[in-house]
């Protein structure tokens, strides 16, 4: 009987180590689009079986940086800029790996009697929060045609609720990205969509943690990313169970959720080493100089010290 039992225990032992070696981490995003890979490195098991015990929280933009210098969680999916902003503000972070770039996933939408960007000076314009991607889209926007964010009057709002917003007939333009921009797109009787990151290429999303949760978790952050470009994979030979299970998670079909991320394109690794060779310092000195500009930092951060991309090599 004794040998029973400890044979037992044996296998209860040996069947609880692989939960055991698992790194525990939790990660704050929004339910963008471009983010959906990490989702499905979840629900696939892919975080899993590369000893990563992932849980996923959805945080919003405007506050993600808190639940990062809370502890709340330890890593995060932002735009690039935004990783400035932070760091900024005294919440250290550093970016890993890149996620996805837009291709027409971000824009303006205004009625359908604005002619041009310039015709929204003094308008009200729902947007995000000062440190969020979408008010930095309309900073950019605004600027690259002569004005600033001082020539309009911006009502916070996130991304969800300024489409649904504008769609009901409230504010004159609104800030938001996919999935939320594709039902301004199937409302064409509540206005139109001026201006997208097809016009504008700015908006490219990144991957980070803290500083010491990398110094202390080189496996775990190595298998994150390992895990991330396996989604990308699964994506390329499964897209319709994996449009499936990331579209589900924002309460879309697979096939809406495949037709919301056409405007985008997810990094593979191939990508991040070519992003990260040169096109990352050029808009990170340029995005910095005009959130300098636009009052949302006060100084700006040792750029070079952003990001470790040891673990794309």
């Amino acid at each position: 009987m004794r040998s029973i039992w400890m044979a037992a225990a044996a296998a209860m032992t040996l069947a609880a180590t692989p939960a055991q070696a698992q790194t525990k981490v939790t990660i704050g995003i929004s339910g963008w689009t471009g983010f959906a890979p990490l989702t499905l490195a979840k629900e696939a098991g892919i975080f899993a079986r590369n000893g990563v015990d992932v849980t996923i929280k959805k945080i919003p933009q405007a506050s993600r940086h808190l639940a990062i210098a809370s502890g709340d969680i330890q890593c995060a999916a932002t735009t690039v800029e935004t990783w400035i902003v932070w760091n900024a503000n005294g919440v250290a972070t550093t970016q890993l790996f890149q996620l996805d770039k837009s291709y027409g996933a971000d824009g303006m939408a205004v009625r359908k009697d604005v002619s041009s960007i310039k015709a929204i000076k003094g308008k009200t314009v729902a947007a995000s929060a000062p440190g969020t991607s979408p008010y930095f889209v309309l900073a950019w926007m605004l600027k690259k045609n002569g004005l600033s964010v001082k020539d309009v009057t911006v009502v916070n709002m996130e991304p969800g609720p300024a489409a649904q917003a504008f769609i009901a007939g409230q504010n004159d333009v609104a800030m938001t990205y996919e999935p939320y921009l594709s039902a301004v797109r199937e409302k064409p009787d509540a206005g139109k969509i001026i201006a997208t990151t097809l016009d504008y290429p700015m908006v490219m999303d990144t991957f980070g943690c803290t500083p010491k949760f990398i110094a202390e978790n080189d496996a775990a952050v190595k298998a994150m990313t390992k895990s991330y470009f396996e989604a990308l994979q699964m994506i390329e030979k499964e897209p319709a169970k994996a449009y499936e299970i990331m579209g589900a998670d924002v309460k879309q079909t697979g096939e809406k959720f495949g037709a919301s991320a056409k405007y985008l394109r997810w990094q593979d690794q191939a990508a991040n080493k070519k992003f990260f060779a040169g096109e990352f310092q050029t808009f990170s000195k340029e995005a910095a100089d005009l959130l300098l500009e636009i009052g949302v930092i006060k100084q700006i951060p040792d750029l070079s010290k952003l990001a470790d991309t040891r673990f794309i090599q």
